[in-house]
């Protein structure tokens, strides 16, 4: 629902009508989610928009503003892209089981499930493993098919029953079985160093395009969007896990293989609902992620953002942990059946 030349603004009285039905639901889905969590001994928590560092990886973009004392003085300051770094704060002040609806701001997006503004429902776990995350969601996608009464989720002609037991795919064997490529062939002993020839070599075979400054991760991630991602959650959700660790900033690696990292994502009809991890605790092991992730965003944006002192130093007291972050609006947009984003937004940006 993007407004054209002509028609007329979102907040008219006939195209919000065609909008309610949308909000109405979101409003119930938001119920029984908050409902959910607090019957399994969460603590709700409203992490602060404004921050120090809005995050630090390459492809995230920030919006920045600037922060002006009593005596005028000025700092600059973002608006996050996730909750992520207070919240594990919060674990290191002692909190176990926390969620918030967080609203949360990324630049350079819009379309039909993407917008500036958005909410993102985080989730932590002390000392709990990453996969009782995938429970979790599992049971949330679920419960906002049953609080609508929806035995489908419905995306652009592709459906998924939310009900059916969740394939379970590694990124490796998702990536032979449908571009053809051994990834793991292209993870090195240094899990910040792939072999970028080694897959570039193999993508050419397979017909993929390469061009001669795409790094590894630019060819990961073609192969990803283009072969990988169309496939994920088709009739049935689709749980996909295990990245490579230099593609996962934020999480610690698989015990039997460290080249791998506990992260999952969770698919309905192509669609990515919700990125899990098992949190990285080691400070010094996340500046040097953080440090590699803003030499790639200088050198392709132009621009690099400050990382949070304060956040790497709570990271040495925080418990072993869980984390997921679930986008809010994808879930609703899924559940109800809704055009796009804009239908599930009270306000669209």
């Amino acid at each position: 629902m993007h407004e054209t030349a002509g028609e007329s603004p979102w907040w008219s009285v006939e195209r919000h009508l065609g909008r309610r039905p949308f909000l109405i639901a979101r409003g119930e889905i938001k119920r029984a989610v908050r409902a959910w969590f607090e019957n399994q001994g969460f603590t709700e928590v409203e992490c602060p928009a404004l921050q120090v560092s809005p995050g630090n990886e390459a492809h995230l973009h920030a919006f920045a503003t600037e922060k002006i004392g009593l005596d005028g003085t000025r700092a600059p300051r973002y608006l996050h892209t996730s909750p992520e770094f207070t919240a594990k704060k919060l674990l290191a002040a002692g909190e176990t089981r926390i969620f918030d609806f967080a609203r949360v701001f990324r630049n350079r997006e819009k379309g039909a499930l993407h917008s500036s503004e958005f909410t993102l429902l985080e989730w932590y776990r002390a000392n709990e493993p990453y996969e009782q995350l995938m429970d979790d969601a599992v049971a949330l996608m679920r419960l906002a098919a049953q609080t609508l009464g929806r035995d489908a989720f419905v995306w652009r002609g592709r459906t998924a029953d939310p009900f059916a037991e969740p394939e379970k795919l590694t990124v490796a064997e998702a990536f032979s079985r449908y571009a053809g490529i051994d990834l793991l062939a292209t993870l090195t002993d240094d899990p910040g160093a792939p072999d970028r020839d080694a897959l570039a070599t193999q993508a050419e075979a397979r017909g993929f395009r390469v061009v001669a400054d795409d790094s590894w991760t630019d060819i990961y991630s073609r192969i990803l969007v283009e072969s990988i991602e169309p496939n994920l959650g088709m009739g049935r959700p689709t749980i996909f896990y295990e990245y490579p660790v230099c593609e996962a900033a934020l999480s610690r690696p698989v015990a039997r293989d460290p080249r791998l990292a506990e992260r999952f994502e969770l698919y309905a009809c192509g669609v990515e609902l919700a990125n899990a991890f098992g949190e990285l605790t080691d400070p010094e092991e996340q500046r040097r992620r953080f440090q590699e992730e803003m030499e790639i965003k200088e050198r392709i944006y132009g621009e690099r953002y400050p990382l949070d002192e304060d956040f790497l130093a709570a990271l040495a007291h925080m418990p072993e942990a869980s984390g997921i972050a679930l986008g809010f609006e994808r879930l609703v947009v899924l559940a109800s059946g809704a055009r796009s984003i804009d239908d599930v937004v009270w306000a669209p940006v």
